[in-house]
């Protein structure tokens, strides 16, 4: 039995039901069918906090996934997993195979800003200020491309940019 067949909250439950439904009216290979399965499994697992489980699903949707869109969400869910657990690089890695597929994940690229913010954060704590700069400025650089594809999201992100002086003037309206 599949992870999302044994949901018992009404959500997960509604979401099984309905791309059980799609899954059978689409015109989509098996193949395709398989994937998106796993991807299901996967985002069920993940949703409950199961990263191993959800990684492994992810992994074998993207073994048989081969619609570059569908692949970048679930690069983009595995780099979530790994910012999650602290593997910032190996989140780094998957976010930008995600925007090698589909440049348009604002989520993707906002997180990639929070990681080196982050990491900015850390080396002025270090008293690295040189390193700090360079981080803040990549971040600077990725928010900047989440907020011209989401203008309407990212605030806090738009008010640090502000700021810092790094807001664009192509930016502001």
């Amino acid at each position: 039995m599949s992870r999302s067949q044994k949901n018992d909250n009404f959500i997960d439950k509604t979401f099984t039901i309905i791309a059980d439904i799609l899954l059978k009216v689409f015109p989509a290979s098996k193949q395709e069918k398989q994937a998106f399965s796993y991807y299901r499994d996967g985002m069920s697992a993940q949703s409950e906090g199961d990263y191993a489980e959800a990684l492994e699903n992810y992994y074998e949707a993207l073994q048989l996934e081969e619609d570059p869109y569908d692949r970048s969400y679930i690069l983009y869910n595995i780099g979530l997993i790994y910012s999650n657990n602290g593997e910032y690089i190996q989140a780094l890695e998957y976010y930008q195979q995600a925007l090698d597929l589909n440049s348009n994940l604002p989520q993707a690229l906002n997180n990639i800003a929070v990681i080196y913010h982050y990491q900015g954060t850390q080396a002025t704590e270090k008293q690295n200020p040189e390193t700090a700069k360079d981080l803040f400025d990549k971040a600077g650089e990725y928010w900047r491309q989440a907020i011209r594809l989401a203008p309407n999201n990212y605030i806090e992100a738009q008010n640090w940019l502000k700021t810092t002086g790094r807001m664009s003037p192509d930016l502001l309206y």
